[in-house]
Formats: structure tokens, C-alpha cells, sequence
């Protein structure tokens, strides 16, 4: 998919003119994706639906890190040998060149998998969102000419930034380093050395934006009008430079909002990750007295290890789906924000959404 190539139409959807939407400013469109978010999660509260919205929201990196993730197996009693054995792992996996290959190839791929289907399911939730049910295997083959358009964008998107500040941090290092290690603090040191920091963080935090903007604005124009990335975002620019007061407020009261929601989460789930963490650190500690009162001492074999990772995958499991499930609200509500937003300048997203005494989508 390339160009300004047209995407064929979703089942159900039909592209024809509409009537330019009511004009709304960003503050308005919180009030109204509040509205929308109420009657999707509560009104009335179905179960099934948050389980399948936790799913969709978790497979887009939903959740909030917590201080409950510095509970380690450090904390149980008696010596595991556990940091002797990740030592020797290590070191096993640094003396075979194959195994760093291995992983490197395998984290690459996964970093891959995990792009494209946050790619697909960013359209997902869009289609879930304007149809008030969650339909996943209808909204996946629906969306996957979108989600590859898109996937392919953010991918080389991130490796295009990601090999331009390593290549720039490499053309600077040699520099840093020979003035480093003679004992020099001149002016240039200092100045390139700020440069480089400033370049990652401003490149960075561009990046941040224009994806975030991608997420909230041009997916959802992409979804309305079946069209390519490079299409959308060319609609989207014409919006921006006619108003670029409005889309200023957007983006100042979106970071906003997820730092509240961020907060709301983190206040909400520290008791739960607390209480989950400091569970599963019992359950181990039983473990451990347990075999230390039969006579038994705690050894890494392949029973063990299997053992380990076995809890720790059920432990992570529990984990995952609490944050997925905590944290679907916010997502939901953030992307209800954008596409109300923009959905007062793009007829045909506008038209797709419910009307107030009705749950179904229009025809």
C-alpha cells in the first residue's frame, strides 16, 4: 500500500458526502469523550466487553509501571543463588557469538511483531469505540490494509531516528572521549556534548508527538476514509496550518489528561500490585522454608529453572492482566478525545459515530 492508494471500504460503511460537523474546541471534546467512554463501560457494565478491551488496550502497551516492580527475588529468605546464576547464564551467552546472534535477531523480530500489532489494534480500538461492541476477528481483517500502512510507517519511522542518533552519538564519541580522558573541559567539549543531549531529547520528544498525533488524529481519519498513512496525515497538515491554535490546546490538554489518568492509575493499582507482589514473595518464601525443613537446600537444575519460570510467567500473567484491565479507561477515553477532536473537521468520521439514544453505529 503506497501512495494515495484507496483502501477498500469497511463492511457497513459507506463513503458518501456528509454535512460539515458542528465545530467544537478541544475542551468540548473531552466532555463529549467522557460521554462516550461512560456509556461504552458502564451503561450498562458488561464484564466481557472490559475483559476484550483490556485485551486490545494491554496489546497497546497499556498499563502503568509501578513501584511494585522492585520487588525481587532478593527479598526472599535464604540464599537462591540467583544472581549466581544469571551471573553464569551471562556469562555463557557472552563466550558464544551464535547466542548473542540468537537474541539479537530474536529481539528485533519481537520488537517487530509488537509494532505491528500495535499498528493493528490502534484500529481496532478506533472501530470498537465508534461501534460500541468489540468484535476482534471482524475488526482485524477489516483493518489489516490500514494497520500494514501504518506498521510500515512507524517502523521505519523509529529506525530511521533511532540509526540517525546513534550515528550522530558515534560521529561525537571519539571527541568526547579523547577530551575525556586527557583532562579537557573546553568550551567545545561542553557544547557538543549539550548538543548531543539536546538533539536525543528534541528528537525524541518530535517523535513522541508526531506519533502520538498519528494515533489520535490520522488513524482515525485513516479508518473513516480508508486511507493510506501519507494520505491521512496529508488532510490532517491542511487541518493543522488552518488552526494552529486548536491543535496547540489539543495536544497541551492530551498531556495533560494522561498524566492524570497516569495518576489515577498508579493510585489505583499500587495497593493491587502490592498486594500481588508481596503474595507471590510469601508463596515463594513458604517454598523455600518448606524445603529447608525437610532437609532440602534450594538448587538451579532443570527442574528448578522450569519451576521458576513457570510461577514467573503465571506472576507476570496476573500482572499484565491487571494493568491492561486498570488501564483500558484511560486509553479508551484518551482515543475517544482525539477522535472527537478531529472528528468535527472530518464529515466522514463524524457521521460514524453513535447517536445519543442509540447504541449501534450508523449504516
Amino acid at each position: 500500500m503506497s501512495g494515495s492508494e484507496p483502501i477498500p471500504p469497511i463492511a457497513g460503511i459507506k463513503l458518501v458526502p456528509h454535512a460539515q460537523p458542528e465545530a467544537i474546541t478541544a475542551v468540548q471534546a473531552l466532555g463529549r469523550a467522557y460521554d462516550d467512554t461512560m456509556a461504552l463501560l458502564f451503561r450498562p457494565f458488561d464484564l466481557g466487553l472490559w475483559l476484550r478491551l483490556g485485551l486490545i488496550c494491554l496489546l497497546l502497551g497499556g498499563g502503568t509501571p509501578t513501584a511494585a516492580f522492585d520487588w525481587s527475588l532478593g527479598s526472599l529468605p535464604g540464599d537462591l543463588g540467583f544472581e549466581t546464576f544469571t551471573g553464569r547464564l551471562r556469562d555463557y551467552v557472552t563466550e558464544h557469538l551464535w547466542l548473542i546472534a540468537v537474541f539479537t535477531t530474536a529481539g528485533l523480530a519481537l520488537a517487530l511483531i509488537v509494532l505491528y500489532l500495535r499498528s493493528l489494534f490502534r484500529f481496532v480500538l478506533v472501530d470498537s469505540i465508534l461501534k460500541r461492541r468489540v468484535e476482534l476477528r471482524r475488526a482485524w481483517h477489516e483493518a489489516r490494509p490500514l494497520g500494514l500502512s501504518y506498521f510500515r510507517w512507524l517502523a521505519g519511522a523509529l529506525a530511521t531516528v533511532g540509526l540517525a542518533l546513534v550515528a550522530g552519538a558515534i560521529a561525537a564519541y571519539p571527541y568526547l572521549r579523547t577530551a575525556a580522558a586527557g583532562g579537557i573541559r573546553s568550551a567545545g567539549f561542553w557544547v557538543t556534548l549539550i548538543a548531543v543531549l539536546l538533539v536525543d531529547v528534541i528528537a525524541g520528544l518530535a517523535l513522541a508527538i508526531v506519533i502520538m498525533l498519528t494515533d489520535d488524529l490520522a488513524v482515525p481519519l485513516m479508518y473513516a476514509e480508508r486511507l493510506p498513512l501519507s494520505a491521512a496525515w496529508r488532510r490532517l497538515a491542511r487541518h493543522l496550518a488552518a488552526e494552529p491554535g486548536a491543535f496547540a490546546v489539543y495536544v497541551l490538554l492530551r498531556f495533560l489528561v494522561a498524566v492524570i489518568t497516569s495518576v489515577a492509575i498508579l493510585f489505583f493499582l499500587f495497593p493491587l500490585l502490592l498486594g500481588l507482589f508481596s503474595g507471590a514473595i510469601i508463596t515463594g518464601a513458604l517454598v523455600v522454608v518448606t524445603l529447608h525443613l525437610l532437609g532440602l537446600l534450594w538448587s538451579w537444575n532443570p527442574f528448578t529453572v522450569a519451576l521458576a519460570a513457570t510461577a514467573l510467567a503465571v506472576l507476570l500473567g496476573l500482572v499484565l492482566v491487571l494493568l491492561s484491565v486498570a488501564g483500558m479507561p484511560a486509553q479508551v477515553f484518551i482515543q475517544d478525545y482525539g477522535m472527537r477532536f478531529i472528528a468535527a473537521r472530518a464529515p466522514a468520521l463524524a457521521a460514524l459515530f453513535p447517536t445519543a439514544d442509540s447504541g449501534d453505529s450508523p449504516a
